[in-house]
């Protein structure tokens, strides 16, 4: 049994329950109510040993593998659309993660069979003045570059349909892995609108300028066998009966990260980063300075150790 500690607001209607020693995050939006008072309930379930969600996360990891978080968006009945709530747990679950030591790779997926995030809630954003329109994609874009700037590698895994700011969320991780069957699209210009939370910026940097274009302007769909051939997404697999084809492959992935230095893997993720903003003979420069980061630490005097003596390294991200 999982050690948890619930905390239930009478007052304002909703109860959040924080799972400690587990390895996932769920976002879960208005999918429950609290008995007698009608309102939505917000679950957040932070882990890093275990499991504890709707999937059994536990059949997936074990404990010696972790490191591996797993964030999950669940709120069905939308879609996992990104409401103003469910934004900022999800800024809350990311921000919780930046700077523990303990975390060496983030997955990203959904809770909800066939859909990993429908974009922006719509009927939330009919509700609003134009001035909280602009202040609500402020705080998305802002979410979206938090998830980017983790210092660890994120792997986002598509098992369905991600449209407009659900495709932003995942071109802002570092890995993206999608069923042949999920649906994937910058859409917003149907809506008369463009995409608001960094898909102007991150899909012509991924797949380049040219076709960007072509997929913003058509606000066209492609599927994950599209996605692969056009560089939007590193892997593509056959969905199997579960849905969690992609979630799969994404953990494969993770578990090969895991036996690395953890020092070196945040820091040639900011060489690589920001390298990528400037010219050769500056990039070059910061891969020299991020070099030197992995010098004095007692994890690079252990892999040299650990390959005379022919055994594996055990680091310790000192």
């Amino acid at each position: 049994m999982v050690d948890r500690e619930v905390i239930q607001d009478t007052q304002n209607g909703f109860t959040k329950g924080v799972s400690y020693l587990t390895n996932s995050v769920t976002l879960n939006d208005g999918v429950h109510s609290i008995s007698g008072q009608g309102k939505a309930t917000d679950f957040i379930y932070l882990d890093f040993w275990k499991a504890f969600c709707r999937v059994p996360h536990n059949t997936l990891l074990s404990k010696v593998e972790r490191g591996i978080v797993v964030l999950g968006l669940n709120r069905s009945h939308a879609k996992n659309a990104l409401s103003k709530n469910l934004v900022k747990m999800m800024s809350k679950a990311v921000d919780s993660l930046k700077s523990d030591k303990k975390v060496r790779t983030v997955v990203f997926r959904s809770e909800v069979p066939g859909i990993f995030c429908a974009g922006a809630d719509l009927k939330e954003r009919a509700k609003m003045h134009s001035s909280e329109v602009s202040s609500f994609v402020s705080r998305a874009r802002a979410t979206i570059n938090e998830l980017a700037n983790l210092p660890v590698p994120t792997i986002a895994a598509i098992d369905g349909t991600a449209l407009g700011g659900g495709l932003e969320l995942a071109l802002a991780c570092d890995i993206r892995v999608a069923a042949s069957s999920a649906k994937m699209g910058l859409v917003e210009t149907k809506l008369a609108i463009i995409p608001g939370a960094g898909g102007t910026q991150r899909l012509p940097r991924t797949i380049g300028v040219s076709l960007a274009k072509e997929l913003i302007f058509s606000a066209r769909i492609v599927d994950g066998e599209e996605a692969k051939s056009i560089g939007l997404i590193s892997h593509v697999v056959e969905q199997n009966e579960a849905g969690d084809a992609a979630y799969r492959r994404a953990l494969a992935l993770a578990r090969e990260f895991l036996p690395q230095g953890p020092v070196a893997m945040r820091v040639a993720k900011l060489a690589i980063n920001q390298g990528m903003e400037v010219d050769l003979v500056t990039g070059l420069a910061i891969e020299e300075a991020c070099y030197a980061q992995t010098i004095p630490t007692k994890d690079r005097i252990e892999g040299l150790l650990a390959f005379k003596e022919k055994r594996p390294p055990r680091y310790k991200g000192e």
